[in-house]
């Protein structure tokens, strides 16, 4: 399936990344494309984001918080964690996308849904400037030690550590299921 118009070329064509060039992507562009992402849809224009740009040596800050959050009781460190820092360490930026968690469940879902909303703006805007990025959720932004070390606030969620940098490799596109078989039409 090809996208008719611009738009839909950059949702279809857009992929995760993982390998990134160690070329440094220019802050002042990331800024550029947060200013784009912000124009997504959220509810009262209540605008729930904060986010934390981990570049440089700012980056040791992030990726020690990582290792710390994942090292044993007994001071060990796995080298699975190793590797991974290392990889971390390598990725040229780091985006921490951070909402507040609001009591109210409806606005806890429209919070999340604005955050995620702008969240595809920006990678969908950066694709098109030729910068990738992988949206990452696992387990260790909930841990309590990474948090702090981070300073993400009681009553605050971390959406995405998103990683950011110029495509090494560009995956081939996955299969996605034809929307016919999940969609319901009702017409009376």
């Amino acid at each position: 399936m090809k996208g008719k118009n611009p738009v839909e070329q950059a949702i279809i064509s857009r992929r995760t990344i993982k390998a990134f060039k160690p070329d440094p992507v220019d802050v002042e562009e990331i800024i550029e494309l947060l200013n784009v992402a912000k124009w997504a849809p959220n509810h009262k224009l209540t605008e729930p984001w904060r986010f934390q740009l981990y570049t440089g040596e700012g980056k040791d800050k992030f990726v020690q918080a990582y290792v710390d959050s994942q090292t044993k009781a007994d001071g060990d460190i796995p080298e699975k964690v190793q590797r991974k820092s290392e990889y971390f360490r390598n990725i040229p930026l780091h985006l921490v996308v951070i909402m507040p968690e609001d009591p109210r469940q409806r606005r806890w879902d429209e919070d999340y849904g604005a955050v995620s909303t702008m969240i595809q703006n920006f990678q969908l805007a950066a694709w098109e400037r030729g910068i990738g990025m992988i949206w990452r959720s696992n387990d260790w932004i909930y841990d309590p030690v990474f948090r702090e070390a981070i300073g993400v606030q009681p009553g605050e969620k971390v959406v995405a550590t998103l990683m950011i940098g110029y495509p090494k490799h560009i995956p081939n596109p996955q299969e996605r299921t034809d929307i016919r078989e999940r969609l319901m039409i009702i017409d009376n």
